[in-house]
């Protein structure tokens, strides 16, 4: 019975963790793209919306490893959950590397292009932060399918 109440939590927070993303993806950033900021001014709008996020979102990812644990321990351990559990550590890095670096540089680069005080410069710091925007959004897709994966693990973890 408890090792049934572990999985269930396990695939719920797996899916909402894929559904949060599948919304940024799909919702969010797509909305922001046809709103009329120029590009320093929607980096920071999706920096605030990234660090509101990222509190709900580190939660959500630290019960999901804790549960999909807990699954292996009451229902046991088996091959999708051991590559479940190497996908969510892969996860972690992504997550840590997107909000660390990506999310922090993204929004220096926005404020400096901001504040620049000539069209030259202005123009350079907005070249870096595109060109950075363009490897975050990759890191964001890998993120993407490996959640996937991960949702797609959980709800085939339970060995019986």
């Amino acid at each position: 019975m408890l090792g049934g109440i572990f999985h269930l939590a396990h695939v719920i927070l797996a899916g909402v963790w894929l559904g949060g993303l599948v919304f940024t993806t799909f919702v969010v950033s797509p909305a922001l793209k046809v709103m009329k900021w120029d590009g320093a001014e929607r980096v920071a709008v999706r920096s605030a919306i990234g660090r509101h996020y990222a509190r709900v979102g580190s939660v959500n990812l630290g019960l999901l490893l804790l549960f999909a644990l807990l699954d292996g321990v009451f229902g046991g351990f088996g091959a999708a959950l051991y590559a479940e559990y190497t996908l969510l550590l892969v996860l972690f890095g992504l997550v840590a590397a997107h909000g660390a670096y990506f999310g922090r540089r993204l929004a220096k680069l926005a404020g400096a292009e901001r504040e620049a005080e000539s069209e030259e410069a202005a123009r350079s710091f907005a070249e870096r932060r595109r060109s950075l925007q363009k490897v975050s959004s990759r890191v964001s897709w890998v993120s993407l399918l490996v959640s996937t994966a991960v949702a797609v693990l959980a709800t085939g973890a339970q060995a019986g």
